[in-house]
């Protein structure tokens, strides 16, 4: 039997963010029935793109109010849920107690609901390519669901930017044990690679390293840093990772712990980026961006070393096309209706050249 019935009931945490909209958006698509958990579901700016979804009006879209610090507050929201995509953020990554106190939150709240059979953990590239010591990706270059950054490098801390990674591994962690505890759920990790796509509410335009960075470029100036140093974009459309989610959260035969990554395998420098917008969209009349680089002078010194490690590593899929049939868009159509939304939706104003 599915983890989910058809018509089923999946909550959805962080929904009102860039991949957790989607996620409601196709589920809702998809003849479930959704009950989105936000901060505040009066916050318009934030929900108001929620409550225009057509399940809403019918009473199949419900909102929730919910804080992950908060013990006990998705109680009522997952009783009689079927399945539970876990997509919200902690408010910070650099203490490890407080990520491992969060996701007790959750995990509790779905032994309490009696009905949830299936958990769908968002996690990141980051829990398996994030590495102090680059000369690690030079040792294991292939990129895949069995790799994990090094946690035996003692500068593997919080203190030196690791937080992030270091958190999301602790949550695939946690939930994947506690769901081996029960015995009566699973636990399956999402990890996404660079999200690119389309927003769905203005306040999105901001709530991501990657549409962001698209954002500045149109307003004439971006960043070399995001990420690492001269790392190019590991990408992949937020509404294949929104699908990849639902599959997950549907498919029978997956077994707990497994981690799929969702990302394309098509790789590009940000400069390429910002010169895909003009190649792409060239009735815009785009009048492209400066490149501010805001590394270190020692880090630039170091430009082609880092290029030819990040050139160097194998990016794979093949786990996910396999298990869940997933295929993926390609990062100009990515690109593409990225841009078109933060104009349309966003409100974005793009730099044109002189006379358009």
């Amino acid at each position: 039997m599915a983890p989910i019935p058809k018509g089923g009931t999946v909550a959805v945490t962080g929904s009102a963010g860039f991949i957790g909209g989607w996620v409601v958006k196709q589920l809702l698509d998809k003849g479930y029935r959704v009950r989105a958990c936000v901060r505040d579901v009066n916050d318009e700016e934030k929900t108001g793109f929620l409550k225009s979804m057509p399940g809403h009006a019918s009473g199949r879209l419900t909102l929730h109010a919910a804080d992950l610090d908060t013990p006990g507050c998705f109680d009522d929201v997952f009783r009689g849920c079927h399945g539970i995509a876990h997509l919200s953020h902690v408010s910070t990554y650099d203490d490890e107690d407080y990520v491992k106190r969060v996701c007790d939150h959750i995990i509790e709240s779905v032994n309490l609901s009696g009905s949830v059979n299936r958990v769908v953990v968002t996690s990141s590239i980051a829990a398996v390519i994030s590495e102090q010591d680059m000369q690690e990706l030079v040792r294991r270059p292939v990129l895949f669901e069995g790799r994990y950054p090094d946690e035996q490098n003692p500068n593997r801390t919080t203190a030196r930017g690791q937080g992030y990674s270091i958190g999301k591994v602790i949550a695939e962690r946690a939930f994947a044990d506690a769901a081996r505890s029960s015995g009566r759920w699973d636990a399956i990790t999402c990890c996404p690679g660079d999200n690119v796509g389309p927003i769905l509410s203005r306040h999105q335009k901001e709530r991501g390293p990657w549409q962001h960075q698209i954002e500045t470029m149109l307003l004439g100036r971006y960043s070399q840093n995001v990420v690492g140093a001269y790392r190019p974009w590991y990408t992949v459309d937020v509404r294949d990772v929104a699908e990849a989610h639902i599959r997950m959260l549907e498919r029978d035969g997956l077994e707990n712990g497994e981690r799929f990554i969702a990302w394309s395998t098509e790789t590009r420098n940000v400069e390429d980026v910002c010169a895909s917008i003009d190649r792409l969209l060239p009735e815009l009349g785009f009048a492209g961006a400066t490149l501010f680089d805001p590394l270190p002078e020692k880090v630039k010194a170091r430009e082609a070393q880092f290029r030819a490690i990040w050139n160097g590593c194998e990016l794979r899929n093949d786990r996910i096309k396999a298990a869940l049939g997933m295929e993926f868009r390609s990062l100009d159509e990515s690109i593409r209706d990225c841009v078109e939304s933060l104009i349309t939706i966003g409100g974005v104003e793009p730099v044109l050249k002189r006379g358009l």
